[in-house]
């Protein structure tokens, strides 16, 4: 609808919208005005997207780069920008600057603040306490909940790699109009390569035939834990489950239904902070009293209907040393790096360095070496699950 449009429509619109999401008349209705003439004018969209980024996590995985203060999302290691500054710039033409929320914790919220200059101060959060995916998507739905309950928002993490942005914002565009009609919350799903058993899985029942769709959807018939390997193997031969990306679209008056039906805390929490008269006191206060609890656990696996996208796009978790070495220059003979070196009778190893110092192996196979410039990792590339066993050990100016 446009601006000047009559006030039997404004109403009308209304009415459709308490019958879809069952969003309060007042709430609706504070969207019209009268303009100067006297007529009902439409001021604010019913529908506008917004988005949720989570940007927190430690920094241990990715010891010496990363630190508490400057986890792997807040790193630039491929040369493209730091991974938070790519899920911002992912977003363009698809949600607006203004109505782009990230979450982060109070370590890290001065670089995250220095890094996305040109998202409203409001909206870079530091959350109080550690309380998991659930209470910080619901901190998330309130703080959108509070500027536009009628909204459609989308979450997604800040420390995924994805190279095809046109090919995500296309997916999500689809999912995000999909929000405005249809009372189910949504996830994107990432076709498996491989029995990765370090994944949760989602199992698809029937495709969603819908004329606006330009990608497939379907029914989830269920979210599957992490699976052995054997598990693992099962669902990949089915053919019908994908990764659980983490990524989910929605409406924000559904979202809150769902919640108030399935996770009455996080639900009561999100109806107070939205009447609070100091958001920031509320959130300092109330935060740290929600449950830890997953958003899976919490409330996607008992949600009255989810829907899954097969992701269009590549995707990459980043999980480890190793994945990074996926995406730098690589000689011949496997070596991976991302400055100048010099090889003899080395084979299969990572070397990156933050300061670009020209590095040489010989006789070395299968190594990751990390210079940070105050610290140098070296280990086997058989060992980078255990490098987040040794920050534990370290001094604390290096952690």
């Amino acid at each position: 609808m446009q601006a000047g449009i009559t006030r039997t429509d404004a109403i009308l619109a209304a009415l459709l919208q308490l019958m879809r999401f069952g969003v309060k008349k007042e709430e609706i209705l504070q969207k019209f005005s009268l303009d100067r003439k006297g007529r009902w004018q439409y001021t604010g969209c019913a529908m506008a997207n917004y988005a949720l980024i989570l940007a927190g996590g430690s920094g241990t995985r990715f010891w010496p780069l990363s630190r508490n203060a400057k986890p792997k999302q807040l790193l630039d290691l491929f040369g493209k920008g730091t991974m938070l500054r790519q899920a911002v710039e992912r977003l363009d033409g698809l949600v607006p600057a203004s109505n782009i929320f990230i979450l982060t914790n109070a370590l890290q919220e001065a670089e995250v603040r220095r890094q996305v200059p040109e998202l409203p101060p409001a909206n870079i959060v530091a959350e109080p306490a550690r309380r998991d995916t659930a209470p910080a998507v619901s901190l998330g739905v309130a703080l959108i909940a509070a500027q536009d309950p009628s909204a459609n928002m989308i979450v997604i993490p800040s420390d995924s790699l994805i190279l095809d942005d046109g090919a995500f914002r296309s997916l999500a565009e689809d999912a995000l109009n999909l929000a405005s009609t249809e009372k189910a919350l949504m996830t994107i799903g990432i076709r498996p390569t491989w029995a990765c058993p370090s994944y949760g899985y989602i199992e698809r029942a029937g495709r969603l035939e819908h004329t606006l769709l330009r990608h497939d959807c379907y029914e989830v018939a269920r979210f599957r834990e992490k699976p052995d390997a054997a598990t693992a193997a099962q669902y990949l031969a089915a053919g019908n489950f994908t990764w659980n990306a983490g990524m989910f679209i929605w409406n924000v008056a559904h979202v809150r239904e769902q919640l108030a039906k399935h996770t009455p805390e996080l639900a009561c929490f999100i109806d107070r902070f939205t009447s609070a008269e100091d958001a920031a006191a509320f959130i300092a206060e109330e935060f740290p009293k929600l449950t830890p609890i997953s958003i899976d656990f919490a409330l996607m696996e008992k949600a009255d209907r989810v829907l899954n996208f097969e992701a269009s796009f590549d995707w990459d978790d980043v999980g480890s040393w190793i994945s990074v070495g996926k995406y730098l220059q690589q000689d011949a003979v496997g070596n991976a790096s991302n400055m100048p070196l010099n090889v003899q009778n080395a084979a299969g190893n990572i070397v990156f360095c933050a300061r670009g110092k020209h590095v040489a192996l010989v006789g070395v196979d299968d190594l990751i070496v990390v210079d940070a410039g105050d610290a140098l990792l070296v280990t086997r590339r058989d060992c980078a699950d255990q490098i987040k066993n040794i920050v534990a050990d370290l001094p604390q100016h290096l952690v």
